[in-house]
């Protein structure tokens, strides 16, 4: 088997300084095993260097030649999609802003875990409390609450219990 040219540009040297300035451990990693090979170190202990076959520096030697310092970089997994849809989204997210109502909901604020019980009435989709609050933060809501208001309360009570600073400070 023919090994696989290495891209003319770099020089050893500056594919160890890439290595050294690089913050992603696995291109450092595959950077040395490519100094490596630049010095005229043979493929199979120059593998053994970056910690991996003769086979995946193959791969790697192709990654950089077609795409430079970035392409030893692994590409990010895009993740699990998400269990609800846009529109449901858009309908949680209309359902906070607009508040539980005690007499339908049972609350008089959300929390996560009541939200959890809602969707999944609603829709039909089973999601845990940190898929709510990843879901809440991506809508634009933060943690922060308003202290809950008794659904009886009396307009005007909670500015008659407020101590004045003004007029307490006079009194010393």
């Amino acid at each position: 088997m023919v090994a696989v040219p290495l891209k003319e540009g770099m020089s050893a040297k500056e594919l160890r300084q890439a290595a050294a300035a690089s913050s992603d451990a696995n291109q450092a990693r595959r950077l040395l095993a490519l100094a490596a090979v630049r010095d005229g170190m043979s493929r199979q202990i120059a593998a053994r260097i970056g910690g991996m076959d003769r086979q995946t520096l193959r791969d790697w030697v192709h990654a950089f030649n077609k795409c430079g310092l970035e392409g030893l970089i692994n590409e990010t997994s895009p993740g699990r999609p998400c269990k609800l849809s846009a529109k449901q989204k858009a309908a949680l997210k209309a359902l906070i802003e607009t508040g539980p109502d005690l007499a339908r909901d049972g609350v008089v604020r959300w929390r996560c875990s009541d939200l959890v019980r809602v969707v999944e009435r609603r829709f039909g989709v089973s999601v845990s409390e940190d898929t709510i609050a990843r879901t809440l933060r991506a809508l634009g809501f933060s943690h922060i609450t308003a202290r809950p208001k008794h659904p009886e309360q009396k307009s005007g009570a909670i500015e008659r219990f407020k101590k004045n600073s003004r007029a307490s400070s006079k009194g010393l």
